[in-house]
């Protein structure tokens, strides 16, 4: 192929014209790349740097390691000798945080309650308010059969005082 073809410049054809004939991709200038030709390069490249950064937190992850365990070293006669105040601090503390996340939360669910409870009322149809409408129904209506019930039950039993002769 001519480099005249190769760049889209010559046959008489288009710059797009040369680009499917040849599989060849240039420019004006006659360079073109092609990436099977610096494969290798371009893997040692790719494996160098994944290396060099491997080894890196590699040691970074050493010292942190070695840090810590010099801070524990440090750390454990202070942790002896302070222990029986340390030990029930750090319950009433974790009792505390419990007990404050524990009431927010709580703050938190009563908020979400009266929100959703506003929207029901307004109208506004909040998520689960069908469900709400059918068993406000379904208890209407178990409420109306023992209602129905407890008449039959009293008109029963007084139609037998009758009969009874009392």
């Amino acid at each position: 192929m001519s480099d005249q073809t190769r760049t889209g410049y010559g046959g008489g054809g288009s710059y797009g014209s040369s680009y499917g004939g040849g599989g060849t991709y240039g420019s004006s200038y006659g360079t073109s790349y092609d990436p099977s030709t610096n494969q290798p390069i371009r893997q040692a490249i790719k494996f160098m740097t994944a290396s060099t950064i491997g080894v890196s937190f590699l040691i970074l992850s050493g010292l942190i390691l070695t840090g810590t365990v010099i801070g524990l070293i440090i750390a454990t006669p202070l942790l002896v000798i302070f222990s029986p105040i340390l030990v029930p601090a750090a319950i009433t503390l974790a009792l505390a945080a419990g007990g404050f996340l524990f009431s927010g939360g709580c703050g938190v669910a009563a908020i979400a309650a009266l929100s959703w409870l506003y929207s029901y009322v307004t109208g506004k149809h909040p998520a689960g308010s069908d469900r709400l409408d059918y068993a406000k129904g379904v208890i209407a209506d178990k409420a109306r059969d023992v209602k129905d019930r407890a008449k039959d039950y009293a008109g029963a039993g007084r139609a037998q005082e009758g009969t009874q002769g009392y």
